[in-house]
């Protein structure tokens, strides 16, 4: 009867170990994915503003030189084919005139696209630290030992143009311009 009730203490007693163990780790987990989605929420707040930073200054340069060059080239026509020079003008056939350089347009155009390509992948991580956070709640045996736990909130940054298209459920307007021809 001994041997019986031993077995039987020791069964009960691995039995509580167990789900011991099982909660401590399904806490652990719950606990560490709530800490990464909100770093990661902060680490996008610090991508959006980066995004934004660059795309403004690279803006701000481009725009600067396109004033620059207006302010320049009728100046430097002037000074080469003005009517000081007497016939200069044909010289425009042979010779090389400042050609105004889009490459820095160029280089905005693509930064624009990485940054915001970069900020939807930050974006969509955040997402799939949700999802995991949410089967660790909602699946068993995790939603035993912390399915009460309060989901992840998150907080995406769309457009009202994205909202319009997802409440509508179309997205027609492809002008780029806004020029309604």
């Amino acid at each position: 009867m001994n041997k019986g009730l031993l077995v039987g203490a020791l069964s009960v007693g691995a039995m509580l170990l167990v789900t011991l163990l099982m909660y401590v780790s399904f806490n652990n987990t719950e606990v560490r994915l709530r800490n990464e989605a909100e770093a990661q929420q902060e680490n996008l707040e610090v991508v959006f503003d980066a995004t934004w930073k660059i795309i403004q200054q690279k803006a701000g340069v481009s725009g600067q030189y396109a004033k620059d060059f207006k302010e320049i080239y009728p100046q430097l026509m002037e000074g080469r084919y003005g009517n000081d020079r007497g016939g200069a003008l044909m010289f425009w056939v042979t010779e090389h005139n400042p050609d105004f350089d889009i490459s820095l347009y160029q280089d905005l155009m693509r930064s624009i696209e990485a940054e915001r390509t970069k900020f939807a992948r930050e974006q969509t991580k955040l997402l799939d630290i949700k999802r995991e956070h949410d089967n660790v709640r909602e699946t068993l045996p995790g939603a035993i030992f912390v399915g009460g736990r309060p989901e992840i909130e998150v907080k995406l940054v769309t457009s009202a143009k994205t909202d319009e298209a997802f409440s509508g459920g179309q997205e027609n307007d492809v002008d780029l311009y806004g020029s309604d021809q």
